[in-house]
């Protein structure tokens, strides 16, 4: 399951959720056929950013999360370089009607909306992450926007819901050609026509990645400007007073975004907000969106309360850190009528997340088993390999009943390592999902809701 992974054995990563707003907005518009309400209105923007919102929320459980978009009016670039922008047409009609109308909407989900004067959305974007990731969060990033990958590290990663691209630091590379930390100076060199900033002349993104590759970073492209042979030689030596040049950065100040935005809001603020289904019925019939209205009215009327805690039991827990421990484990998995699984993960995108651990709960036992936990004083682990070839029977096993959250995501981690998950006969994530569309559906919200279990963060 993407939700959270284990650090240090005890606390699950905390995760943060930021939209770029403006980016959707402009492709729902162009993408979507022209949709009106039965009043007139246009609507395809707002049912295109709404959409979108609610598969995101369906895949990432996160604990605080934001939209953002561009504020109207200059912001610093428009001084620093007149011309920045300065070809974009005028936001349609069609679209301007739709904002202020969508930010309602959005709110009505239980997302904040930021909007910050005098910056753009991805300054207040990075301005976020940087402060989540002090913070030891995780921060994923949805956007279209190519300027946003100079913010993925360890802990911050992008995806792009309408292409379905997932961007961590592997990902900046395969498509790029340069690392996360070189994009900014990878920009440079091949300009930006969206936001009217030029680079270098017929230098494309093979030739900029090349240079960089070569040179090591803008800095060295440009102290061996004299060595390029070739029109894209000239062009570049023509260009060399716009590139950053001693301490006057000009092309690369542009591109590179803001970290320490006077935010309106903390990180604590964008955590746990609750959606407003009385709201929500009444923009979804003037919005004319019968299907959404028809699932907000199947909806108690009333927040439902959480339920009572259950009866409190006495349980137990333990680490398998021994071949002899887990093999005891593997004979209690194959006896027990239902077990709750989870895989534990480095990352979010499962294609690429490192598998470094695994839970399992059955009766009144939960067991957790560390296969490859690198923190400071980390225990001695079972071998990796040795770990999985013990399980593979019972994973395997379609007869072995498994219960989880999320199990797409943990079926492709183990496809990963030549495993075939079978006998999930339950997904809590789905069945909430399905049963429960109203309702948040990461685990804590279902403790919360059907247990009265506060859960740990």
């Amino acid at each position: 399951m993407p939700h959270s992974f284990i650090v240090s054995g005890t606390n699950p990563e905390r995760t943060l959720l930021l939209v770029d707003g403006s980016s959707y907005l402009y492709r729902a518009f162009h993408a979507l056929p022209e949709l009106k309400s039965p009043q007139g209105e246009p609507t395809g923007a707002i049912y295109g950013v709404l959409n979108m919102l609610r598969r995101l929320a369906a895949d990432y459980e996160a604990q605080a999360r934001a939209v953002v978009f561009d504020a109207k009016g200059r912001t610093f670039r428009d001084d620093q370089y007149p011309e920045y922008k300065a070809h974009r047409a005028p936001m349609p009609d069609e679209l301007s009607a739709q904002v202020e109308p969508l930010s309602e909407a959005i709110r009505a989900l239980g997302w904040p909306v930021l909007i910050v004067e005098g910056v753009e959305a991805d300054d207040v974007i990075a301005t976020l992450a940087d402060e989540a990731t002090r913070r030891g969060w995780r921060a994923v990033i949805s956007t279209g926007d190519k300027d946003l990958a100079q913010l993925v590290d360890s802990r911050v990663t992008l995806v792009n819901t309408m292409s379905n691209e997932t961007l961590d630091i592997e990902g900046v590379k395969l498509k790029f050609g340069v690392p996360p930390e070189k994009i900014v100076d990878y920009l440079t060199l091949v300009g930006d026509a969206i936001d009217n900033i030029p680079g270098v002349d017929k230098v494309g993104p093979k030739t900029a990645a090349r240079w960089l590759s070569q040179y090591g970073s803008l800095e060295g492209v440009i102290a061996h400007a004299g060595e390029i042979t070739g029109s894209v030689g000239e062009n570049l030596r023509k260009v060399l007073d716009w590139l950053p040049k001693g301490r006057l950065p000009k092309g690369r100040g542009l591109i590179t975004v803001k970290r320490d935005v006077a935010l309106p809001v903390t990180l604590d603020q964008l955590a746990d907000r609750q959606a407003d289904p009385s709201r929500q019925r009444a923009l979804y019939e003037r919005f004319g969106f019968r299907t959404w209205l028809k699932e907000v009215e199947s909806a108690p009327q009333q927040p439902q309360q959480p339920s009572p805690p259950s009866t409190l039991q006495k349980r137990r827990y333990s680490a398998i850190l021994t071949e002899g421990q887990l093999r005891e484990l593997v004979n209690k998995l194959e006896a027990a009528p239902l077990v709750g699984f989870d895989t534990e993960c480095v990352g979010l995108e499962p294609m690429t997340a490192r598998l470094v651990g695994m839970s399992f709960a059955f009766g009144n036992e939960a067991v957790y088993l560390p296969l490859a936990h690198e923190y400071p004083a980390a225990p001695q682990q079972i071998d990796f390999g040795t770990a999985l070839e013990l399980l593979k029977p019972w994973l395997e096993g379609a007869g072995f009943r498994k219960v989880g959250q999320n199990f797409k995501f943990d079926c492709h981690v183990l496809a990963n390592q030549g495993l075939r998950l079978a006998g999930c006969v339950h997904d809590t994530l789905l069945e909430s999902y399905v049963l429960e569309v109203h309702q948040r559906h990461d685990l804590g919200a279902l403790a919360l809701r059907h247990c009265g279990w506060q859960t740990i963060s």
